[in-house]
This record gives C-alpha cells, structure tokens and sequence, in this order.
C-alpha cells in the first residue's frame, strides 16, 4: 500500500453531557440529531462529564453514578453506534484533571465572572457569593475536554456559545506562551438551538423540572404535553392565539416533518377556531413517532447492562489514550519533562 491510498484520518468531534438525569427532548433536538448524523464523517468522542456534575451535585454521587448508565442507554437508544463513537467516563481519565489545572492559570477570575451561562446557572441557583469553586471555573474543564480529545468540531446548544469561545481563547493564550500543540475548535449549533420547556421558560432542563425525557413512557408524554403551557389569553377555541413563545409549536417546529402542515396549524390557531387540546393531540402523535422506537431500542439496550458498561469501558480506554498523547504534548510544550 502506498502513502496514496492510506484514508486521511479524520477530524475529531467531541459533545457530552452531564449525568444527572437521563435525557429528554431537547438534548435530542439539540445535539443528539447532529451527532447521529455526523459519527461516521467525524472520529466522535462522546463524554459522560460525572465530573462536572459534581460540581453542583457533590452531596448526591450515587445520583450521579448511577445516570451514568441512564444517559449510556439513551446514547445508544437515539443510534449513536459504538463502532463509529468513543463513549467517555470523564472521570476515569485522570489526564482532563491535570490538563485543567494547567489551564487555570491563562484565565482570570474576572473572565469567569462574566460568563454569560456560568452567570444564569448561578442565578438559577441561588448560589449568590457561595458558588462551589468547582462549578465556577468548569468552562475550564470543559477546554480540557475539547482539547484533550483534539476537538475540531463540537455539537451544542446556542446557550453552551460562550464555553466554545472560552476554550478557543485558551488555545490562543496557550499557543502564544508555549507552543501551537492544541486544535481549535469550532461550535456547530443544530437547526433547534434549545427548546422551551413544557412551563414555558426559555429553556427545557433536567434540574428546572420542565422537561420529557427520552424514556418517558407514552402514557407520561401523553399527560407532559396536556399540561404544557401555551397562551394565557387563549380561553376558547374561538379566540386568536399567539404561536410566539408557545412550546406546543416550538416543539412541532422540531419534530414535524410536514412543515407546511405546522404553518397551516400556526395559521389557524393565529385567527381562531383552533383549540389548544386539538394541537396537543397532534403533538403527542408527532412525538410518539419519534420516542417511540427510541423506547423500544432503550429497552432492548437495559436488558444488557453489561454489556452497556463494556461499551464504556471500552471507549474509555481509547479515549485515555488521545488524552495522554495531548497531555505529553502540552507537558514538552510547557518545558514539564520527567526526572
């Protein structure tokens, strides 16, 4: 074989996500999509962060560890294929840990405080002045994981925006003290950037309680989105409602593959004479179309724990290992050589 015909290798993706609950819909709008549908053009790394949940969860490990499996089965339930994707325990490679604490120190406690998503997570919080060290500088450990894994490319929601730049900006500062060794990484935001949540707030969230999950049985989606908020001054059926910030068209938005049914039902509920009970039903439909066989994929998956766990482990190792070539890079860059 020539040099000719050796396959270029491909560029890196890394996304994750925190275990503290399993999935719902709006991490599958959001990222989960882009991430199917890249893992075969991408070298994909997927990384559950226990670490970074216990930023905020340290007095709950075992809910932690124990979603670790929970987020695993919605992996594979939604199609993301171990034979194309490296699934991460962020806390069995010790190398993330050392590779932040080198990072520390190129970023001031000034740029931390006035990060937009670290600011609305301590507001929603109410942490005030007694925010956990740990969560305040994770846009930092975030940049460890992007670049431990040489990340070109990394899937997010619209409101995750700021953490990308802070990791690109430590690139920056990195390369010009010591040396170019780390990839900068570029933001992907999917066609949803986020969705609202089922009371209507701007964002849907596992910790806000306004979320349905991937595993959510039909009869619990059935009963999330008849109670979902819509338009206050929508009282009848008669009446014209407003479509803007209304989750129910929000999420057919997302799931309705017949755009221009969507618009005709927006058009309608818009003037009057379509009720609110009338499109939820519609929307439970669209959504059980797409749960549905994710439930039936997620079940089949937890009926084989261990195997789910292999899956881990194994992605785990090779994961290690890009991260221990990073970290000796970093380490020769920064003049760290062993005695």
């Amino acid at each position: 074989m020539t040099t000719a015909d050796v396959p270029a290798p491909r560029p890196r993706l890394l996304t994750g996500d925190r275990p503290t609950a399993p999935l719902h819909i709006g991490h599958y709008a959001g990222s989960l999509r882009t991430r199917v549908a890249l893992q075969r053009e991408y070298e994909t790394f997927v990384l559950i962060a226990d670490v970074q949940a216990l930023t905020d969860h340290f007095e709950q490990p075992k809910k932690v560890r124990d979603n670790v499996l929970e987020v695993m089965l919605d992996y594979l339930a939604v199609g993301l294929d171990p034979a194309h994707v490296s699934f991460v325990l962020q806390s069995q490679v010790p190398e993330l840990a050392e590779l932040t604490v080198y990072f520390l120190n190129l970023v001031t406690v000034s740029h931390l405080r006035q990060n937009p998503t670290v600011k609305t997570e301590i507001a929603q919080k109410g942490y005030g002045e007694a925010v956990p060290a740990g969560f305040f500088v994770y846009p930092v450990s975030q940049a460890a994981d992007i670049t431990a894994f040489g990340a070109t490319l990394v899937p997010v929601g619209d409101d995750q925006l700021p953490m990308i730049e802070q990791t690109r900006e430590i690139v920056r500062r990195f390369g010009h003290l010591y040396a170019p060794v780390l990839a900068e990484p570029q933001a992907l935001v999917g066609r949803v950037p986020r969705l609202p949540g089922l009371d209507g707030r701007a964002k849907m969230s596992k910790s806000l309680g306004n979320a349905i999950f991937l595993s959510d049985s039909a009869d619990e989606v059935r009963r999330k989105v008849t109670g979902i908020y819509t338009d206050p001054l929508h009282v009848r059926a008669a009446d014209p409602g407003t479509v803007k910030g209304n989750p129910v068209f929000a999420y057919l938005d997302a799931f309705d593959p017949d755009v221009a049914g969507v618009q005709a039902m927006k058009d309608h509920y818009t003037r009057g004479g379509l009720g609110d009970m009338t499109v939820k039903r519609h929307l439970v439909d669209v959504l059980e179309a797409v749960l549905a066989p994710i439930r039936e994929r997620r079940a089949d998956f937890a009926a084989d724990p261990d195997g789910v766990r292999a899956v881990l482990r194994a992605g785990t190792q090779r994961g290690q290992a890009v991260a221990t070539q990073t970290l000796h890079a970093v380490r020769k860059a920064m003049s760290l050589t062993t005695l």
